[in-house]
């Protein structure tokens, strides 16, 4: 199991409205690079909007950002997305065997090693901007969306 790909995709959406920020970035403009259906990018908008990082009006084609590339850090589209919870990446298993020596303590053991390596990837994506992203972008290939 990996982590929804609805992070991806919404890195991919702001890159692709910074690219596109002199265009009209529809939802089917989105989808068409995406390679996925046009709902799927309105709700995931509707989350990048609810989370500030977007702009767009009902009833009026196109999106923009709403912030400075380099105010974005991936960590914010990752909770935009509602990716996973918060402390939830690693999920756990319930219920395990009491009587088991294993069993009693595996929960207790694994938790913090658990929430440890949560909070270090997370540092990771606040320290990565959108800015970075696209510069990158931008460096590998000549945009052709």
């Amino acid at each position: 199991m990996s982590i929804s790909s609805r992070f991806s995709v919404g890195i991919h959406i702001l890159s692709l409205i910074e690219f596109n920020k002199e265009g009209i970035s529809s939802s089917d403009f989105l989808a068409s690079s995406v390679n996925t259906n046009p709902a799927v990018i309105r709700k995931l908008m509707g989350m990048l909007k609810k989370a500030g990082l977007v702009e767009v009006h009902p009833g009026i084609a196109g999106a923009k950002l709403a912030k400075k590339m380099s105010e974005i850090t991936l960590l914010d589209v990752y909770k935009a997305v509602n990716v996973v919870q918060d402390n939830e990446l690693f999920g756990m298993h319930e219920n395990p065997n009491p009587d088991c020596p294993v069993g009693r303590h595996i929960q207790n053991t694994i938790e913090p090693i658990f929430s440890a390596a949560q909070l270090a990837m997370e540092r990771v994506l606040g320290n990565v901007t959108l800015e970075d992203v696209v510069k990158d972008i931008g460096k590998k290939s000549n945009i052709d969306c």
